[in-house]
């Protein structure tokens, strides 16, 4: 019961900051502000040496190297409860209106899953295309092209391509997307004694959680690794992945929609660009 009751503590505790409004417009530049001022702090050398300087340090390996997965299964039992909580009791849908609009609330899902997909696959393309391989061979063997960063690595070499940050992309991005798709609390009402708030409560500070680690590690990606121009396309690109989804597309009819606050339809806009 007491574990239930800090659960709840917590739950309206951030509620009350990562839910409102401050956060989402603030983040992007926050993130921006990192990646600049981190920058600045490893090209002047002035970073302490740290475990997490290390890439194989267990917020990498764990969390970091599959940050889609995390973001991509959290999000979806949040989205689906919280969507059919919504519809059923402020928009009074019945169950197949309210399942329906579910799944095209769902399908933010499938459209961040692309964005990912595209972006990483062109990222690989563009260092592929840019690089070269460094190897140390004997100087009398013949120098063989590599054409990609995995054959050079077969054979025990260096690639030397440019390396748009891949972390700093997929972390900006779910990041923000974690903050707008708990917005929908801003408006949601559960019963206090009910087991569906505390499944509610319990996503949304693992949720939580989980965007404070991105930011963390976005961080230690801006202090510790690749060169400036890198991490700054890597974010920018994050950003307008955000910005084209829930800035633009998503206001659209016929887009996966915006999370459904308590506020009039007709007002959506101004509510997610205040």
């Amino acid at each position: 019961m007491a574990a239930l009751e800090r659960l709840e503590r917590g739950g309206r505790w951030l509620r009350a900051g990562l839910a409102a409004g401050q956060v989402r417009r603030r983040l992007p530049w926050l993130l921006l502000a990192i990646v600049l001022l981190g920058s600045a702090l490893k090209d002047g050398d002035l970073v302490p040496e740290t475990p997490m300087r290390n890439k194989r340090n267990p917020l990498n390996v764990y969390f970091v190297k599959v940050a889609w997965a995390w973001t991509f299964w959290l999000l979806l039992p949040f989205i689906a409860v919280t969507t059919y909580q919504f519809a059923e009791s402020k928009f009074l849908y019945g169950p197949t209106k309210s399942i329906l609009t579910v799944l095209r609330r769902l399908s933010a899902l499938l459209v961040g899953t692309a964005i990912w997909y595209v972006c990483t696959g062109l990222f690989m393309y563009i260092e592929n295309l840019t690089g070269v391989c460094s190897t140390s061979g004997k100087l009398s063997e013949p120098r063989r092209p590599y054409a990609t960063k995995q054959e050079c690595h077969q054979n025990n070499g260096i690639w030397n391509g440019f390396d748009i940050s891949g972390h700093c992309f997929l972390l900006s991005y779910c990041a923000l997307m974690i903050v707008e798709e708990v917005a929908v609390l801003e408006g949601l009402s559960v019963d206090q004694n009910s087991k569906l708030r505390v499944v509610i409560n319990g996503l949304f500070v693992s949720l939580c959680f989980l965007a404070v680690i991105w930011v963390f590690m976005f961080l230690c990606t801006a202090v510790y690794f690749h060169d400036f121009s890198q991490k700054l396309l890597g974010v920018l690109i994050g950003l307008s992945a955000w910005y084209g989804t829930y800035r633009f597309w998503y206001l659209k009819p016929f887009s996966p929609g915006l999370p459904l606050p308590s506020i009039p339809l007709s007002a959506k806009k101004y509510s997610y660009s205040r």
